[in-house]
């Protein structure tokens, strides 16, 4: 009986070049896999200095800053995938990626709950005027009092594209005490006591705090727009630039004799 033979091309000829500081996880699992030839680079490189280094690479990694344009790819003599260790691929040309059989992924679940901690600490921060009173206190301005400032519970937060990170927003914001709607174009199944609404309009008009969640196309750029801005709450009291000078006046003015 003779010996089976390996067809596959040898793993030891294959490059692979990940940018934007991928994880060293990633190195370390190549290598396991029998992957030697491994360039791993800490930032992004920009269109020229791609094209200098992609010409025998056949597996790319990047992040979201990195642009594989038509132009870098037409010199991409040998690359097979490019994997975008982010949510996103519009930093990727597909059209041409398609054309030269490159094939191009993503990693959609990646960071969705560091994102939506994120969106719900940013809330916070807003919705209780951090960032004016921050800016106060550099400017020697105490501004204790609570006026303006509001807990999320019981608030409610509009989410626009109910999809990874927006369902994760969804769960994190019901568990602090918030009511739930969403909007997306797509059918989706709600997570919890969360609501979906028929329009854009209704969802704004509904929301103490917009959160979008949504890709970059043409279907969603000024996606926030004369038309539906108007229909937004009412702010809920937070200080005005106006406010933040006039105490500054008050502190500089001379005390009374």
């Amino acid at each position: 009986m003779s010996q089976r033979k390996d067809t596959s091309y040898p793993k030891e000829k294959i490059k692979i070049l990940l940018l934007e500081n991928i994880s060293e996880t990633a190195v370390r699992q190549f290598k396991d896999a029998g992957y030697i030839d491994i360039k791993r680079v800490s930032g992004a490189l920009g269109e020229e200095e791609l094209i200098g280094e992609i010409g025998d690479v056949h597996l790319l990694g990047i992040r979201s800053k990195t642009q594989v344009t038509a132009r870098v790819l037409a010199h991409a003599k040998k690359l097979q995938g490019i994997g975008c260790f982010c949510i996103g691929v519009n930093q990727v040309d597909l059209k041409a990626a398609t054309q030269q059989g490159v094939a191009v992924f993503n990693a959609p679940y990646s960071n969705t709950r560091s994102v939506a901690e994120l969106v719900i600490g940013l809330s916070i921060m807003l919705i209780r005027r951090i960032p004016d009173k921050n800016r106060a206190a550099h400017d020697g301005i105490w501004m204790k009092e609570a006026k303006g400032s509001y807990e999320l519970r019981g608030k409610t937060i509009g989410i626009i594209g109910y999809g990874n990170i927006g369902s994760q927003v969804s769960v994190l914001a019901e568990a602090i005490g918030m009511k739930v709607r969403f909007y997306d174009v797509v059918t989706r199944l709600p997570l919890g006591n969360a609501e979906s609404t028929r329009s854009l309009k209704e969802l704004v008009s509904l929301s103490d705090i917009v959160t979008l969640h949504v890709p970059e196309t043409g279907q969603t750029k000024n996606l926030i727009n004369k038309s539906n801005i108007k229909h937004f709450k009412k702010r809920m009291g937070a200080a005005t630039f106006g406010q933040l000078e006039a105490a500054k006046d008050r502190r500089r003015a001379p005390a009374p004799a």
